[in-house]
């Protein structure tokens, strides 16, 4: 029988990713073997030959964990399990991130362009000082070779106490999980941790000379260039 010309047609099923495919496959791993919390995954290389894909697939899927909370990466220590592994449906948590994803980087931009614009203001020398640290600690960290998350961090709390702003101070405190999110997806990017830190000595030359203008413009540059990830790639094709 010819359906109704009115009938709504199905909702296409969502495509999962082969990355979601791989986390879905190392979660179940996980347990099945047994690990606990503050228990490592093996190596990337050995866990890619036991899962039979490649490196670059395997580390888009540990990001994606990380991400969602599943695990740690540790420079030095590998891939720990933190815990959270009570996520029934991985693959959707991590879609959930992804959905957010263009969100986060929306409100990271208009705050954080006024912001840097306001601490070009209001810097004082202690918030100079406090910002050339968080670079010195990044600059440390990415030549040992960590990513600098925590450091990419600390470069932004400086900032933002530099715009000497209580409320929007407040309101970034309240974002600074989801803003975590992004800032290790961006990190995790082949050679993105030397770029982010080109842009954050960028941002600090122009609040050190007290140019809003300028500083606004470098830290716009900056959120959208951090904001090109693989994640989002995908979910544009």
């Amino acid at each position: 029988m010819t359906p109704k010309a009115s009938a709504e047609l199905p909702t296409p099923l969502a495509r999962t990713r082969l990355y979601e495919q791989v986390a879905e496959q190392i979660t179940t791993w996980i347990r099945q073997n047994g690990l606990k919390t503050g228990d490592r995954l093996p190596p990337e290389r050995e866990l890619a030959a036991r899962l039979g894909v490649s490196r670059a697939t395997l580390s888009q899927a540990l990001v994606a964990l990380e991400v969602v909370g599943v695990v740690v990466v540790r420079h030095g220590d590998g891939t720990v399990l933190t815990g959270k592994l009570s996520e029934s449906r991985i693959v959707e948590a991590i879609r959930a991130h992804a959905d957010r994803m263009p969100e986060i980087i929306d409100i990271r931009d208009a705050l954080e362009t006024k912001i840097a614009a306001l601490a070009a203001q209001r810097r004082t020398e202690d918030d100079l000082r406090a910002i050339d640290a968080a670079l010195d600690t990044m600059e440390a960290a990415i030549t040992h070779g960590d990513r600098g998350v925590d450091a990419d961090e600390q470069f932004h709390a400086a900032v933002t106490a530099a715009a000497h702003s209580d409320l929007l101070a407040q309101t970034m405190r309240e974002i600074a999980s989801l803003v975590r999110e992004s800032r290790i997806e961006s990190l995790s990017q082949p050679g993105r941790p030397r770029n982010s830190l080109n842009g954050h000595r960028a941002i600090a030359e122009a609040i050190r000379a007290g140019k809003p203008e300028a500083a606004a413009d470098a830290m716009h540059a900056h959120v959208e260039m951090v904001s090109d990830v693989a994640l989002l790639r995908d979910e544009e094709q």
